[in-house]
């Protein structure tokens, strides 16, 4: 009982934290521009916090924390990439230009942005269908992270811990638009830094310090981390704090889906770039970089640290891998691990640390899902504007809520990391060289843009459904049509992650089909730019 007592009063401090945040944005939101863009008047720290928060949910955590049990120390290369591309060159590079040609154009979404841009409709709608579409795989599994832990740590039923949290979550979206979501974010990413602080710590006392953990993994026996069998030997494996064999399917995986599909498919994730336009004043960006920065080392370094670290508490208390111990599902070693090896009260606490992580990061999807429908699909195909384009972006958020819930229902084990990185690799398939030339080649035409969006959309849902082992053997359309459950089955090609793929066709469409047409007029590129690269 004393310990019901003990969650009942930290979830309730919790959550009256969160509803005052959440009422003040509410109190804060006049107009569409306060519920797209928050005025465009954020303060550094809120915009920081809440890119970080958006970013790292319970799927970097609870998702990559259990693929890095899995694959060991050499998922911390995507910590690298996550600072590199994720912050410096996503604030520096991308986030100026996005803020002042934002304001150019008065754009108050992603899709809108690039619409204005290259001044099409189209792109616009088949932008906003892709995130309405596309983004509830990527809101499913940041709810079955903390739904995942809920069920390890409190015994609560794993559904209904699923539907309590989109619940949740969607009443304060709903309410509050982008306000609502940045102050509640940079509320929870503070409670997420500090909790992650504190477990990292805990770990590390747990095995006698840094030097003494990791001479301690990399002399823990190279057992086989998800099978009984030589066979990931065979594939790659050569320990918890080594890269995996070159060219291995094990190194496959983790490079091309896992490195290289986060780490790059961030900079076109919608509900990060739309925080660039927030801010008034590059000043800001810049003060934001630091703040992100550290951000975002701890809480991935804290999560695969962690994550490979429980091998040794499992080994040193089964005799099992992490993934072993807990039942060979990735999504619920680190909630296993947490719940086994801490005490109750710090298992209760780090609850709250999840909590905000989820609920940061589904509040941006959801929001962004929502402005999908109203803004970028409602809006431009009916030209309807004001109220009603808000009320069904708010509808546009229910339904959001209710698809994320559903899949969360269907999708299978091991599925938190492997979601996300399908996600980011869709974005930056049919986003990525479309942004970036809108951001840097004056040159670049509408058909341009268009080819390089259509192409690489296109192409990733190609190799997603007959080339990607993971997600085509899942889904079955190419089993029923070829009757293989790939098209080819020549290693690596079913290990290669549609982003490598699709992103280079992506490329070349637009710059093929840009320099075989017409280029775009000079005033209207010049208004564009204006002011671009100062301050």
């Amino acid at each position: 009982m004393s310990n019901v007592f003990m969650l009942s009063i930290i979830v309730l401090i919790y959550l009256l934290m969160v509803g005052y945040v959440g009422y003040v944005a509410w109190r804060r939101t006049k107009s569409s521009a306060d519920y797209m863009v928050a005025g465009r008047n954020t303060h550094p720290y809120i915009m920081a916090l809440s890119y970080g928060a958006t970013f790292i949910s319970t799927a970097a955590i609870v998702g990559f924390g259990g693929v890095a049990a899995n694959f060991g120390f050499g998922l911390l290369w995507l910590v690298f990439l996550n600072i590199i591309i994720g912050i410096f060159i996503a604030f520096v590079f991308f986030g100026k230009r996005t803020r002042k040609m934002g304001h150019n154009l008065n754009a108050l979404t992603f899709p809108e942005f690039l619409s204005r841009r290259f001044n099409s409709k189209f792109i616009q709608y088949y932008c906003g269908a892709i995130i309405f579409l596309g983004m509830p795989l990527y809101a499913s599994v940041v709810l079955i992270g903390m739904a995942r832990f809920v069920q390890a740590t409190l015994g609560v039923n794993y559904y209904f811990a699923l539907i309590a949290m989109a619940i949740i979550v969607a009443v304060y979206v709903v309410f509050g638009g982008i306000r609502g979501v940045m102050y509640t974010d940079a509320l929870q990413g503070t409670i997420m830094f500090i909790g992650m602080f504190i477990l990292l710590g805990t770990v590390y006392w747990m095995f006698g310090g840094i030097i003494n953990s990791n001479i301690a993994l990399s002399n823990l026996p190279n057992m086989i981390p998800h099978s009984a069998t030589a066979a990931a030997v065979t594939a790659g494996f050569t320990g918890w704090t080594s890269m995996p064999a070159l060219g291995s399917p094990f190194w496959w995986t983790l490079i091309t889906s896992l490195i290289l599909g986060v780490g790059i498919g961030v900079l076109s994730q919608p509900q990060l770039v739309v925080r660039f336009m927030t801010v008034k004043s590059n000043r800001e960006l810049n003060r934001a970089v630091l703040i992100g920065g550290v951000f975002i080392f701890m809480m991935t370094f804290g999560s695969y640290v962690v994550g490979a670290l429980s091998n040794l508490w499992f080994f040193q208390h089964t005799g099992l891998t992490a993934v072993q111990a807990a039942g060979g599902n990735l999504d619920t070693v680190i909630p296993t691990f947490i719940s086994a090896a801490m005490p109750v009260w710090f298992a209760y606490l780090f609850m709250i640390t999840l909590l905000s992580a989820a609920m940061s990061t589904l509040s941006a999807q959801f929001h962004v899902q929502g402005t999908a429908l109203g803004r970028d699909i409602y809006e431009t195909v009916t030209n309807k504007k004001g109220g009603s384009s808000v009320l069904v972006a708010r509808a546009g958020i229910v339904i959001a809520v209710i698809i994320a819930v559903i899949l969360g229902f269907i999708l299978p084990v091991s599925i938190i990391a492997v979601g996300t990185s399908i996600w980011f690799g869709i974005t930056a398939a049919a986003f990525l060289s479309m942004y970036t030339a809108a951001l840097y080649w004056k040159r670049i035409t509408k058909e341009g843009a268009i080819a390089g969006l259509v192409a690489g959309s296109l192409s990733s849902l190609f190799w997603l459904l007959f080339g990607f082992q993971t997600s085509a053997g899942a889904v079955g359309i190419s089993q029923a049509i070829t009757g293989k459950a790939v098209i080819i089955t020549t290693m690596p090609w079913p290990l290669v992650d549609p982003i490598i793929i699709a992103l280079p066709i992506a490329v070349i469409a637009t710059i093929v089909v840009t320099l075989l047409t017409k280029p775009p007029e000079k005033e209207f590129v010049d208004r564009v730019f204006k002011g671009v690269g100062g301050k």
